[in-house]
């Protein structure tokens, strides 16, 4: 590489949750989290959905400044599997994110020994961890009234500063989960203690992000999560907010790189508006048209190259855990007309039938489902219709095995009996 290339670094970022160099599209969904926040009563909380690759934990990213801008306070992480495996975990999850912005306020001072000769000294008391849980702990009752008090104690404290109120912002929530069976309750437990603290009026608001799956866990749960969450689904990116994503980075870094009208509608078309992969393909076309440039050398976009890349880096470990009888039925699903919307079980068994030599009963494709759905390939919406949870898949399927199965649709009956 030349001293020339390396002074244009490539601007594009495709990692998972990485702030793009510019973040095309979201006003919508930004205005409606501003809205939220003028809330006096939290009467909605936030959900932000969507499949994967569209940008959720990047728009929560952009959230958080917009939030303390309006004298609200920030905290979160990402919810882990271990965080909802019991209610006790969550809680603690809870207090450690709390006690992030609550260690600095002061409650008065204790009498402490100090130093040599056990001089005595004034130590602040303050709203840390470990107060906290001494406090969590110190509360009789069960998980979720020690929870309720604890919050409600901090608020005593911090309603007399300069706040708002407190954003509990966590990604990745359709990791939340009740477990019956071990009479463990962590997602019941997070909602019924934010229902419980917001109707006495603490401006505690949660913003939980996740994939389709999430709402309809809140749901199941708790019926009364319905009424308590405004819904925003990311979807992808319109025509205009893809050529912004694309043509933005190198008009704002000053790069020799141009993209062609042509390019740009062919990156825009391959990602169909989806950010992650509007980044993913423009790095690799950045960096081929970079060296092109420097050759003096006119460049196209070789798209059989990255789709290849990109079914490797971002499809295959997906596609890995499916079993070989799953793959069958994703391979069926990625021949419907509508398997990029959405699609019902008996129109998966209905082409089964033209497809297989073995075919799905309903009873089966059904059990399937809710493996794939538990697997995060699928997801069931609340009107009993299945979509892929992974953004673009039917094509990567079809890059993989559709060739076959969409020469057998296109034959006509006569032609597959002289076979």
């Amino acid at each position: 590489m030349t001293s020339h290339q390396k002074t244009f670094l490539n601007p594009y970022r495709p990692g998972a949750g990485h702030m793009p160099p510019y973040l095309a599209g979201r006003q919508k969904e930004t205005a409606e989290f501003k809205r939220l926040l003028k809330q006096e009563a939290i009467l909605e909380n936030m959900v932000l959905t969507g499949l994967r690759g569209v940008g959720k934990t990047v728009l929560l990213d952009t959230f958080k400044p917009i939030a303390i801008a309006k004298d609200w306070r920030w905290v979160g992480a990402d919810l882990s599997e271990s965080s909802s495996l019991t209610e006790a975990n969550i809680a603690i999850r809870l207090l450690a994110d709390l006690s992030a912005v609550s260690s600095s306020v002061v409650t008065g001072t204790e009498t402490t020994d100090i130093g040599f000769g056990n001089q005595a000294g004034d130590k602040p008391v303050t709203l840390d961890y470990d107060h906290l849980t001494q406090f969590f702990n110190a509360t009789p009752g069960l998980i979720s009234d020690k929870l309720k008090a604890v919050l409600e104690y901090v608020w005593s404290f911090l309603q007399h500063q300069p706040t708002h109120g407190l954003v509990f912002a966590y990604d990745e929530a359709q990791n939340l989960s009740d477990h019956a069976q071990k009479d463990q309750f962590p997602l019941s437990l997070l909602l019924d203690t934010f229902q419980s603290i917001q109707k006495k009026g603490i401006p505690f608001m949660l913003v939980l992000t996740g994939l389709p799956t999430l709402f309809p866990k809140l749901v199941d749960a708790r019926t009364f999560a319905e009424r308590m969450f405004r819904v925003v689904f990311l979807d992808r990116l319109t025509q205009s907010e893809s050529e912004d994503a694309i043509l933005k980075p190198i008009q704002k870094h000053k790069s020799p790189v141009t993209f062609k009208p042509d390019s740009v509608q062919t990156i825009s078309e391959v990602s169909a508006g989806y950010p992650y992969f509007v980044q993913f393909i423009c790095r690799e076309v950045y960096d081929i048209f970079l060296q092109k440039f420097s050759a003096g050398e006119e460049a196209s976009v070789p798209i059989a190259t990255i789709l290849a890349k990109l079914d490797t880096d971002f499809f295959a470990g997906r596609w890995s855990r499916a079993t070989d009888r799953q793959r069958e039925l994703l391979r069926v699903i990625a021949n419907l007309e509508n398997c990029d919307s959405e699609f019902t079980v008996q129109e998966v068994v209905e082409l089964s039938k033209s497809l297989l030599e073995k075919a799905f009963s309903s009873s089966h494709a059904n059990q399937m489902l809710v493996s794939l759905s538990n697997s995060g390939l699928v997801f069931k919406n609340r009107h009993g219709k299945y979509s892929f949870a992974v953004p673009l898949m039917g094509e990567f399927i079809n890059r993989q095995y559709g060739s076959q199965m969409k020469d057998k649709i296109a034959q006509p009956e006569d032609a597959l009996d002289k076979e």
